[in-house]
């Protein structure tokens, strides 16, 4: 495998097939992330969020972004907090234990800056699921005895406002007229109901996966979260990662590959991509920073401190991590077996 500190201008070197993709993340989110997008993150939590590629999308200011996710946690606190995101679909939005419901979060939908539109986990997971199969809607019964079927965050008339403007821009709603549809099932009768989740199909979806093939084949190691679906539902699709490796090895153990290097539009090697999240194998949650992040995100003022040292002050990634200071990622490396940091302070 390659080394963790081969650069994207030193891997489309290494790797000729794919060096049309091989991309910094200021290139990546530059050329595929734009103001307005309905982006979709993956990751879960404290867990694979693609924090290099969402810190490049707060440098470039890219805002009034349509948000739509699994259950994520800082990468999502992040953007709502530095102002870049205008509407929210997701089932969570939490840290854990450093923050049940993210702080920038709460207080951007107190504030009435995001608008947010609430479906539970499983449902989120089978509108990315629908898309990915390229069907417009999927039925479950899940959550017909909740107020998920009753209650809407966003309105009738900013729903009808959002696919008018799609449909004048040739495209099919990205935001459908309805949340959802509770109906009868065809085959079993009146008397039985079933509810029809809209699809999702983002523009973009962005995720982190530990590692990609010389010929693009993606491989995440643990739990996919809903990261696939994502993937496979948007029209662009952006995967930052740890290592490049050759297609002998990502070949090996073939039933743990993920993607095909076809449907990925943009790579990004950029080791520690998803600090301070874990990234399984790699390295553990940073739980040091995620305390230091949950103390500013409490205060307006401190919040802003934090944007400005962390996010704007770095220029890239690798001044970010310089920042961070080797001692604390040598902390927070992971057990090659275990996959985790055994014996970390998680206080």
């Amino acid at each position: 495998m390659t080394s963790q500190n081969v650069s994207a201008d030193d891997a489309a070197d290494l790797y000729p097939e794919i060096r049309d993709k091989l991309l910094t993340p200021a290139e990546a989110i530059r050329r595929y992330v734009r103001s307005g997008a309905q982006i979709s993150i993956g990751g879960f939590t404290i867990n694979r969020n693609p924090m290099a590629l969402i810190y490049e999308i707060v440098r470039q200011r890219i805002g009034d972004l349509h948000l739509v996710a699994h259950s994520n946690g800082q990468g999502l606190d992040v953007l709502v907090g530095a102002g870049c995101v205008r509407l929210i679909e997701v089932a969570y939005g939490g840290n854990g234990r450093f923050a049940p419901t993210c702080f920038r979060f709460r207080k951007a939908v107190e504030r009435g800056e995001v608008l947010v539109e609430d479906y539970s986990n499983y449902q989120m997971t089978l509108r990315f699921l629908a898309g990915a199969l390229s069907v417009p809607f999927v039925p479950t019964r899940s959550g017909l005895s909740t107020d998920l079927v009753h209650r809407s965050g966003f309105s009738a008339e900013l729903r009808e406002e959002l696919a008018t403007a799609d449909e004048a821009a040739g495209r099919r709603p990205r935001t459908p007229r309805k949340k959802l549809v509770v109906t009868s099932d065809p085959f079993d009768g009146e008397s039985s109901e079933v509810i029809l989740l809209p699809a999702l199909t983002p523009d973009v979806t962005i995720i982190h996966a530990q590692h990609v093939g010389d010929d693009g084949t993606v491989r995440i190691k643990g739990l996919t979260f809903a990261d696939l679906e994502q993937a496979k539902a948007a029209e662009t699709v952006i995967v930052s990662c740890e290592e490049i490796v050759p297609r002998d090895w990502i070949r090996t153990d073939s039933d743990q590959n993920c993607l095909p290097g076809f449907l990925v539009d943009a790579i990004v090697p950029v080791p520690w991509g998803a600090h301070p999240t874990a990234c399984h194998y790699f390295y553990d949650y940073d739980p040091g920073h995620l305390n230091l992040y949950r103390a500013a995100a409490k205060d307006d003022d401190a919040w802003a401190a934090y944007l400005d040292e962390w996010v704007y002050g770095p220029p890239d990634h690798d001044a970010y991590l310089a920042r961070v200071g080797g001692d604390t990622l040598a902390r927070i490396r992971a057990d090659s077996v275990l996959g985790y940091t055994p014996g970390l302070d998680r206080r």
